[in-house]
C-alpha cells in the first residue's frame, strides 16, 4: 500500500512539474522557455502557447523581466528568400483559440541579457494582457539550439 501511495505522489509530482502552466484570467500560459546562450551572447527569444478559453479576444500588449534590459513583442516572417524580424505592438490572442509563440515565428525577444542564459536555469517574466492584465510566470532556460522545449526525462 505504502508503495501504491509513493508511486501515485511521484507521479503527481512529475504531472505537477511537466504542466509549468499559468492562468490569467481566461488565458492559459503554457511552457515560457528559451534558449541558453552563449558566453557573450546579448540576446535571446522567449517562447510560450496562450490558449483563450473565453469568447473574448485579448491581447498580450507588453512582457518585460530583471533578466534583460528590455523585453519586446517580435514576429518573424520570410520575405523574398530573406528571414525579417520586428517589434509589434501587441500580440492577438483570439477567442477560443491557441496562440503560439515558437521560433521562426512570434516571439519574445530580449535584448541587453544581464548575463548568459544557462539549461536548467529560469527566470521570471511579468506578461501583460488588455483584459487578463498581468501575470508572472517563470520562462525555463532549454539546450541551445532547442527547437521546442525538452519533454520529460527518463
Amino acid at each position: 500500500m505504502k508503495k501504491l501511495i509513493l508511486g501515485a505522489l511521484l507521479a503527481l509530482g512529475a504531472t505537477l512539474a511537466l504542466a509549468h502552466e499559468y492562468q490569467a484570467g481566461n488565458l492559459l500560459i503554457g511552457h515560457p522557455w528559451t534558449r541558453a546562450t552563449a558566453p557573450g551572447a546579448t540576446v535571446g527569444g522567449v517562447f510560450l502557447t496562450l490558449d483563450n478559453t473565453a469568447g473574448e479576444a485579448d491581447k498580450l500588449l507588453s512582457a518585460a523581466t530583471p533578466a534583460a534590459e528590455r523585453a519586446e513583442l517580435h514576429s518573424m516572417s520570410m520575405e523574398n528568400g530573406v528571414m525579417k524580424m520586428r517589434q509589434v505592438p501587441a500580440i492577438d490572442v483570439p477567442a477560443k483559440t491557441k496562440q503560439a509563440l515558437a521560433p521562426g515565428g512570434l516571439h519574445i525577444m530580449l535584448t541587453g541579457l544581464k548575463q548568459p542564459l544557462k539549461e536548467g536555469a529560469s527566470f521570471p517574466l511579468t506578461l501583460t494582457f488588455e483584459h487578463a492584465g498581468a501575470v508572472q510566470v517563470h520562462v525555463k532556460v532549454e539546450a541551445l539550439g532547442a527547437s521546442a522545449p525538452a519533454g520529460p526525462k527518463h
